[in-house]
């Protein structure tokens, strides 16, 4: 039974007339006099007794006016519900971005995203790689923002953007003084880097590029927070690889860039395929402005690609 002869029924019982119910529906008279018939003849059964001056609900359409409101309800409900669970419809798009996400680029995400989307809210997260992908698969996330590599299988992502990152470094250290650093005369200095179960696979590919450069930590200390990396550092516990800083460091801590860039963060939007929507699309493109607001002072070191 098609649920728009269903609905031309319903109409025509309230009206009881042709004229009213084709005005309603915003259609002429003979279409909607030819479904209703079209829906006697599937059921086989007289809906309506014609009246010249109008219609009457037969019998039959009595009992099946009492069935198809309630068929329309459901049809409807459920339409509403799956309005709901589209990305940002319900009016909240649920977002994630990296712990140590640079202020400047998430001030102008939220600003970005609220000019191009003014009627949804953001409920932001701050998560880790693992704990995003883990919250996308499981529909509690929208979008996230990733950094690379990681494994993307399911997802679509936007366009990658690359930060270069330098080494910070204890204002005494022998290579403190050199305005940039080769990353294999760090070799026997102990490396402070974030926990492996936070982005193994990142995590993975800094020690391999460190390796391949010659490159191979004294020890390894695992910290999330960046006042707790920084007190590691001015105790001369280890360097540290991160952008630029956007602060001024703590007295007795000193960044230098990496000689040829080896290291960066690669940065991107990543959303599921099946949850992409205008709102999903919005939230992409103020991450895209975001990060390159974030790269504040550093023009080419900051590149995207597709």
């Amino acid at each position: 039974m098609d649920l728009h002869h269903l609905k031309y029924f319903v109409v025509l019982s309230e009206e009881l007339h042709f004229g009213r119910a084709a005005q309603r529906l915003h259609m002429a008279q003979p279409p909607l006099s030819q479904r209703i018939k079209d829906l006697e003849k599937e059921l086989g059964v007289l809906l309506f007794h014609r009246r010249r001056t109008g219609v009457e609900l037969s019998e039959a359409g009595a009992l099946l006016l009492e069935h198809a409101r309630g068929v329309l309800d459901h049809v409807a409900m459920a339409q509403e519900s799956m309005r709901r669970i589209r990305p940002g419809a319900s009016g909240i798009l649920h977002v994630a971005v990296p712990p140590d996400t640079n202020p400047v680029a998430l001030s102008t995400m939220v600003s970005s995203f609220s000019s191009l989307a003014p009627d949804v809210l953001l409920n932001l997260h701050e998560l880790t790689t693992v704990e995003q992908v883990e919250r996308l698969r499981d529909g509690e996330l929208d979008v996230a923002v990733v950094r690379h590599p990681l494994s993307s299988v399911g997802f679509e992502s936007g366009p990658l953007y690359s930060r270069a990152l330098g080494v910070v470094l204890n204002a005494s250290h022998p290579l403190a003084s050199l305005e940039a650093v080769r990353l294999g005369d760090l070799a026997g200095s102990p490396l402070i880097i974030f926990p492996r179960h936070m982005a193994p696979t990142l995590y993975d590919s800094f020690l391999h590029t460190c390796r391949d450069a010659g490159y191979l930590p004294a020890a390894i200390v695992h910290a999330r927070n960046q006042h707790f990396t920084h007190g590691l550092i001015m105790a001369g516990r280890g360097v540290h690889f991160n952008e630029e800083p956007w602060t001024p460091l703590p007295s007795g801590i000193v960044w230098r860039p990496l000689v040829g860039d080896p290291l960066a963060w690669r940065t991107s939007a990543l959303w599921l395929k099946s949850r992409r929507s205008a709102e999903t699309d919005a939230f992409v493109a103020a991450v895209g402005a975001g990060l390159e607001a974030g790269g504040h002072g550093n023009g080419p070191r900051l590149q995207s690609t597709p």
